[in-house]
């Protein structure tokens, strides 16, 4: 058996996160390190899908509910203006392999997509 991912370990309550929206089957926390003014984290509650590749063919309508979470915390947190990014792989900068989305905005730099 694999060891839960972080993201898993947060939403059982073993690591403290700032969790600042969530639905049935999403949340979004503060990332802890982050790469603009606002660096949110959109993550789905199940740990099935290892990037947005696997979500997007195996579950599509969660994947739009992952999306619309990111929306609703950038109309939250933002005036509007936003990035969502999501790593794709090792090589792609993906360093938690529980798929998520990162919410960017304010004083973006070109680093501020890994995770």
């Amino acid at each position: 058996m694999s060891e839960s991912s972080v993201f898993t370990r947060i939403l059982n309550g073993e690591i403290p996160a700032d969790i600042v929206a969530e639905t049935e089957n999403v949340f979004a926390i503060r990332d802890i390190a982050p790469q603009a003014p606002v660096h949110m984290l959109v993550i789905p509650k199940t740990a099935q899908y290892r990037n947005v590749v696997e979500l997007a063919t195996g579950d599509p309508a969660l994947l739009a509910e992952l999306v619309g979470l990111a929306n609703a915390v950038a109309a939250d947190q933002t005036d509007g203006d936003f990035r969502l990014v999501f790593n794709t792989g090792a090589g792609a900068g993906q360093t938690v392999f529980h798929v998520h989305a990162h919410v960017l905005a304010g004083g973006l730099s070109e680093s501020s997509t890994h995770a």
